[in-house]
């Protein structure tokens, strides 16, 4: 008699591609891919953390309400960036709100989807470790940035951020429609004072309105080089 063997396993186990984009990329076994509009929410706080998202286009802002119902930004994030990971550590419930700045196609991947592939699949695993690790420095730069700037330079940094300076070193519009009020809640400040500061960087030739928000080298630089001309030193 000839024993039959089972395969699921093994074909259960192909399923998780080694490349981490085409796993995050594609529809299979808790993995689902949705398109959100500009405004439309995620997932809101306090909603019942069950999965990790993925963002293939487009771009997400995090926002936190007090119990005094005062609204904070906590981060705005775009493409092959994660968020609600924190799922994977227990948490039962979301802390932020996740709401679509843009028009967005999102990966919803389920928890034990994620957590079995975490553990399956070293290069996806890398892949998520990279994620946290620059997450992690990207949430400690925003400390310091709260702890030692004056208001006028946390929104330098947060514009140059926003225009992906970090990342490739070059200028480029900001084509999403970011409110004043919206840059206030990144900033921890007032939207008059926003406006202020707009004003003045736009006169000083750091920043353009053209449509877009047009953010220049300039502004990267006094940054770097502690330049008077956005160094208020106030703490605000």
């Amino acid at each position: 008699m000839v024993k039959r063997v089972d395969n699921s396993e093994q074909n259960r186990r192909k399923r998780i591609p080694s490349d981490p984009k085409a796993f995050l990329d594609t529809e299979n076994g808790g993995r689902t891919i949705a398109k959100y509009r500009a405004g439309q929410t995620v997932f809101s706080q306090g909603s019942a953390a069950d999965a990790v998202f993925y963002i293939l286009k487009g771009k997400i802002k995090l926002t936190v309400v007090s119990e005094q119902g005062k609204e904070a930004v906590v981060a705005i994030i775009g493409p092959d960036e994660f968020f609600g990971e924190g799922c994977l550590t227990g948490q039962q419930k979301r802390v932020s709100a996740a709401v679509a700045l843009t028009d967005c196609e999102i990966a919803r991947v389920e928890k034990a989807t994620m957590a079995r592939a975490l553990h399956e699949e070293p290069a996806f695993s890398e892949f998520f470790i990279k994620h946290l690790l620059t997450r992690t420095l990207r949430v400690e730069a925003d400390l310091v940035d709260q702890l030692f700037n004056s208001s006028e330079r946390r929104l330098a940094r947060v514009l140059l951020l926003l225009a992906h300076f970090d990342k490739e070193g070059v200028s480029g519009p900001i084509t999403e429609k970011i409110s004043q009020e919206t840059l206030a809640g990144m900033v921890g400040t007032t939207r008059p004072r926003i406006s202020k500061f707009m004003n003045k960087f736009r006169r000083l030739g750091l920043i353009d309105y053209n449509g877009h928000l047009v953010v220049h080298n300039s502004l990267l630089t006094a940054v770097l080089h502690d330049n008077p001309h956005i160094n208020s030193r106030t703490k605000t």
